[in-house]
């Protein structure tokens, strides 16, 4: 099975608001998205397809042909609209991220030539998205942060030689830094109400909490309890996020960090 996936981008406008809430509630629950007037975002559309390869033609589908039906799906659709008051669909489930992803692969799943839909996954912002893989009723949620830190990498376990070999200059006595980006995935299925898997406002302040208040603009090694014998490798930094997260979110699917542009880490648990 071979996959690939395409990539699309939409300009549309939305608000989040439930008519029978008071002005409170929706502003409680949804904040500044709240606003009836609306806004709206850059939409950023990757749509993975999967198949087996055609022996004859080396290739699993014609891209044109998949860019035929999703491109006009989504033109005619969702671009350049206000999704609340012109798609049908969105009058009856509010346009979150979460839905408009449920929308999508409804709408695509078993339309397409020649393949099989596998995943989309859609971009609101750099800070935000949501993905569907499968039949499963299940979406994805994923909130990016960010946190500065400095740290050593150095193992009790390895001689002061063998640090040096393995880690470099990363085995700098003083340590070094990086700018860490933090990517946290629920998943559930969207709220029949507010169309959300969980709200952005919690998962914000219990991330800030377990994850922020302790590593941002920390050393590492020498201002966390965590890595006080623990090297602080990126593996176990990703590790020791999952373990103060998991007990807060049930929901927690997985934590993606970056380390750098070219150093990115992925955990799903010890059960995984």
């Amino acid at each position: 099975m071979l996959y690939l996936s395409r990539k699309l981008f939409f300009s549309a406008a939305h608000f989040y608001r439930v008519d029978q809430w008071s002005e409170e509630k929706n502003a409680d629950t949804f904040g500044l998205c709240s606003n009836v007037h609306g806004h709206g975002h850059d939409y950023v559309l990757e749509v993975m397809v999967k198949g087996k390869v055609n022996p004859k033609s080396g290739i699993v589908v014609n891209i044109t042909d998949v860019d035929k039906v999703v491109k006009t799906f989504v033109c005619n659709e969702l671009d350049g609209k206000f999704l609340n008051k012109e798609v049908p669909y969105f009058q009856t489930n509010l346009p979150t991220t979460e839905n408009i992803v449920k929308f999508l692969w409804d709408s695509l799943h078993g339309n397409l030539p020649n393949c099989e839909l596998h995943k989309i996954r859609l971009k609101e912002n750099d800070f935000l998205y949501a993905e569907k893989e499968g039949a499963a009723s299940m979406v994805r949620l994923t909130r990016r942060y960010h946190f500065s830190t400095a740290h050593r990498l150095h193992s009790n376990d390895l001689s002061v030689e063998e640090n040096k070999a393995l880690f470099g200059k990363c085995n700098n006595p003083y340590g070094h830094g990086h700018n860490y980006y933090l990517e946290v995935t629920v998943k559930g299925i969207p709220d029949p109400i507010t169309g959300m898997i969980i709200d952005l406002t919690e998962l914000d302040e219990i991330v800030d909490q377990e994850i922020m208040s302790r590593f941002d603009h920390k050393h590492l090694n020498l201002d966390t309890e965590e890595f006080k014998t623990l090297n602080p490798t990126s593996e176990n930094v990703a590790v020791v996020i999952w373990d103060l997260l998991s007990p807060k979110l049930s929901n927690l699917f997985k934590i993606g960090l970056f380390e750098t542009e070219k150093n990115y880490f992925e955990y799903f648990g010890s059960e995984e």
